[in-house]
């Protein structure tokens, strides 16, 4: 009769051991999964923080670059014509420049060094 209980203990344990070895088994995958999260998600911020950043110092050589151009162009946009002509003791210039405001007309006579 006691080898009857042990056996009907037995089966019972046996049948019960693989529940337990799943849960444990389930127990450890899922805190596995969780890790798992949680380090795709904070490589996933990390990147997105250096893209940002690089998104920001490009941003920010791009405005000086602007900031620069834009100065350049508005410092050449007048257009500068002229001519000149030689005579025997100078060199007169008839400068015209155009800027936003209006021409600006230059004529000046520059005298010519005489090699003796």
């Amino acid at each position: 009769h006691a080898a009857l209980r042990a056996w009907i203990i037995q089966c019972w344990w046996r049948m019960l051991l693989p529940r337990i070895w799943d849960r444990k088994r389930q127990k450890v995958l899922d805190t596995f999964q969780q890790e798992q999260w949680v380090v795709v998600r904070l490589q996933s911020w990390i990147r997105m923080w250096h893209a940002r950043r690089r998104y920001q110092q490009v941003l920010k050589a791009v405005c000086i670059i602007q900031a620069h151009w834009r100065c350049h162009i508005c410092s050449t946009q007048g257009l500068i014509k002229g001519h000149y002509r030689i005579t025997a003791s100078q060199l007169q210039l008839e400068l015209e420049i155009f800027l936003g405001s209006g021409p600006c007309i230059v004529s000046e006579g520059i005298p010519l060094p005489l090699k003796q």
